[in-house]
């Protein structure tokens, strides 16, 4: 039996809504996934996994600083002091797109120790682990600079090359997988979009168009006996009743779009059955996450704006959440409410992002169609149409209208 955990996204260099720690000049936010990710690597230091998967997105960026990478470092150190192997594949925020350029993991396949594993091109893994070997087909980010710069591709448009990218991956993981012995367990990992996932908050303008795209099938495959993916910040099994197609999701809360959605890492657990056949179940560890609050209050026209505001901010528990507060204003009303005040109120709160007024439209009216060459009874029947309070008078204020233009035309007429 192989015990394994599967975490991504950790993006170290996540700084917003959050302020510079005064003990240690550290962002909050830094030390907020800093504190995340330990959690999951003391569990799997304590339950002595047979390896450690780490399926993309390190860093925020391709360019980490010295202080994100010293903590990633001592986390992973941790790890590898433990005797447990650490498998990386780069992802998409990791890889510096440019050609001749270190990716941001590099260091970790640089270094002279053999408890790290670093997938920054597709291949192959046979790990040695104290519960016996695995097979892991890594794939990372695919890049797209080198196939621009060639002759073959270089008047392709964005779609076409994305296109290219998918369909030759798919085949390389064909091609990958019946290499594979299939009587030793096998895992595919790789950071990477699957059709049917579902993306959270920022992530949502980097999909379509731009993302080379998998369908399930390409990659939940014999003899693969689970799929670990990274790129999607929510977790989720894209294959459920099969092989697991599962994204771990992101360690700790990126911004407000994923403010609903748990965070953690997945154990998966790959054991033999009596038919010669192996069974894989997974198992999804929330982890304390920073909570992101927004509220949203909408606001009556007669009501102390200020007040209302204040009433639900007070039945709130706003400590340590990073808030966000938005109000709706009614029609037609002028915000008057006392930003101070709110402000007080949260003192309690790690981060207010903002106090933001949301004003209500009022709706224009639409104009009748008239023309020169209606005449008068058209024109106001037309503008008594738009009117919707002055449907039921309709016929009565026309015949009113048609009198006083025959008593302004020809004189006075009884008009009772």
């Amino acid at each position: 039996m192989i015990r394994f955990f599967h975490t991504a996204d950790i993006h170290f260099g996540v700084e917003n809504y959050g302020r510079i720690d005064p003990k240690t000049g550290i962002h909050s936010r830094l030390w907020d996934f800093k504190q995340s990710f330990d959690t999951c690597v003391d569990a799997a230091i304590t339950e002595q996994a047979d390896f450690f998967l780490l399926c993309g997105d390190a860093y925020k960026t391709a360019y980490p600083t010295p202080t994100q990478q010293k903590l990633l470092i001592e986390s992973l150190l941790k790890l590898h002091n433990a005797n447990i192997p650490v498998v990386i594949v780069v992802g998409n925020h990791d890889h510096p797109l440019s050609f001749g350029k270190a990716h941001a993991l590099d260091v970790f396949s640089s270094v002279p120790l053999n408890t790290f594993h670093v997938f920054s091109k597709p291949d192959v893994l046979l790990l040695q682990t104290k519960s016996g070997p695995i097979q892991i087909v890594g794939i990372p980010w695919p890049t797209r600079n080198n196939l621009v710069a060639s002759e073959t591709h270089r008047f392709k448009d964005q779609h076409e090359i994305t296109g290219y990218i998918s369909e030759k991956i798919g085949e390389l993981i064909v091609a990958f997988a019946q290499k594979l012995d299939p009587t030793i367990p096998s895992i595919l990992c790789g950071h990477l979009t699957v059709t049917s996932g579902i993306f959270s908050g920022s992530e949502k303008c980097a999909i379509y168009g731009s993302d080379p795209m998998f369908l399930p099938s390409q990659l939940a495959i014999q003899p693969f006996d689970y799929v670990a993916l990274g790129h999607l910040h929510r977790h989720q099994n894209l294959n459920p009743g099969g092989i697991p197609i599962v994204y771990a999701g992101s360690i700790e809360r990126v911004d407000f779009g994923e403010r609903k959605e748990e965070k953690g890492y997945c154990t998966v657990t790959i054991e033999p059955k009596d038919d010669g056949t192996r069974k894989t179940s997974y198992d999804f560890h929330i982890v304390p996450s920073r909570p992101m609050i927004q509220l949203d209050i909408h606001l009556t026209p007669d009501e102390d704006q200020t007040g209302a505001i204040l009433r639900v901010v007070e039945a709130t528990n706003l400590d340590t959440a990073i808030v966000k507060i938005v109000y709706h204003l009614a029609e037609g009303k002028q915000d008057k409410v006392d930003l101070a005040a709110i402000l007080r109120a949260c003192q309690h709160a790690h981060h207010v992002v903002g106090i933001f007024p949301v004003h209500k439209i009022a709706l224009r009216t639409s104009r009748a169609q008239v023309s020169i060459h209606m005449t008068f009874d058209s024109v106001l029947g037309h503008f008594l149409d738009t009117r919707k309070e002055l449907q039921s008078k309709k016929e009565h204020l026309l015949k009113k209208a048609q009198a006083l233009r025959l008593e302004i035309e020809n004189g006075p007429t009884d008009i009772a």
